[in-house]
Order: C-alpha cells, then structure tokens, then sequence
C-alpha cells in the first residue's frame, strides 16, 4: 500500500464548497482507502490505497461530485511526493505561514512568471508540479494573479509539513 495526500480545491473556504471532514473520511473509506486522516476543515487528507494516483484522482473526484452536485478539484501526490515539495521550498528562510505551494497537476508553464500580475513584495518560483510563493506582506491584501494556478490548489508551509510527516508515518 502506499501512502497518499489528497487536497480538495476550494472546499470550506469563504462560505464556498460546504464538505464536513467526516463526510471527506467517509467518502474515502468507502472508496477502500485505509488509515484515512483530515487534516483541519480545508479538505486535507491522508490515506493508504493501492490504486495509482490518477486513479485515486478520478475515483475521489467522482465521489465528491456526487456528493457536492458540482466538480471538486482533487490533487494527489504521495508521500515521497509530498516530502519533495517541503524539501524544494525555494523560500525555506522565509515564514512559513507566508509562504505557499500552489499544487497543479502537470508542471508550471514557462512563461510562469512573465504571466504573473499585481505582483507587490511577492516572490514567486515554479516547482516540478507547484508554483511556490512568498507573500512578503502577507495574502490579506496581495493583488497576485497567477493565470497558472487557476485550477491549483494552494497550501502554507506549515500545512504542507504536518501533511507530509503524517503520510511519512502512515
């Protein structure tokens, strides 16, 4: 079995996307995900499965359709995966509660940062299948857009971290 993050895209965020944790678990083991675990109300969870990523992908996402009456925005990395990206925070020195990784499902454009808008104090990186940002004064008031990240997902660092070392425990 192999250990796997799964981050639903705007779910439980500014009154939007309505999915109660234990509902989430639920759906998960009742797709046979084992040692299922949420992490805060944001649509974080971590799960054993035998099936492939992509297949894990399809089978959550259809799930929760089903459920919401609307698509939801699943992305899957695995535990290995999810190491990788709190190990290639190109802002390791920054804070973490300021800093995110915009989680895609195929790599960043090339023109990722050329594309970029509103751009203030931010620093923004692309990653293998992320794009890292650093919100110098924090997202409260930040103009950034990103065409990039549009249908990504995005979690702190802090997030990230505890994400990574539960699946690394699973």
């Amino acid at each position: 079995m192999t250990a796997y993050v799964a981050l639903l895209r705007a779910v439980n965020v500014g009154g939007t996307g309505k999915l109660p944790m234990s509902e989430l678990k639920a759906q998960c083991e009742a797709l046979g995900f084992s040692n299922v675990r949420t992490y805060i109300a944001s649509g974080n969870v971590v799960f054993h499965a035998q099936a492939s990523a992509d297949a894990i992908k399809a089978a959550l996402a259809a799930a929760l359709h089903d459920y919401a009456g609307k698509p939801v925005g699943v992305v899957v990395r695995t535990a290995a995966e999810m190491a990788a990206v709190l190990d290639a925070n190109p802002f390791a020195r920054e804070a973490p509660n300021r800093t995110v990784a915009i989680f895609l499902d195929k790599a960043p454009p090339e023109d990722l940062i050329e594309s970029i808008s509103g751009r203030n104090d931010e620093k923004v990186a692309p990653g293998k299948r992320e794009i890292y940002v650093h919100y110098g004064q924090g997202m409260a008031n930040s103009k950034l857009k990103i065409p990039a990240a549009r249908d990504g997902t995005a979690r702190n660092i802090n997030t990230i971290a505890t994400l990574a070392q539960w699946a690394a425990q699973t």
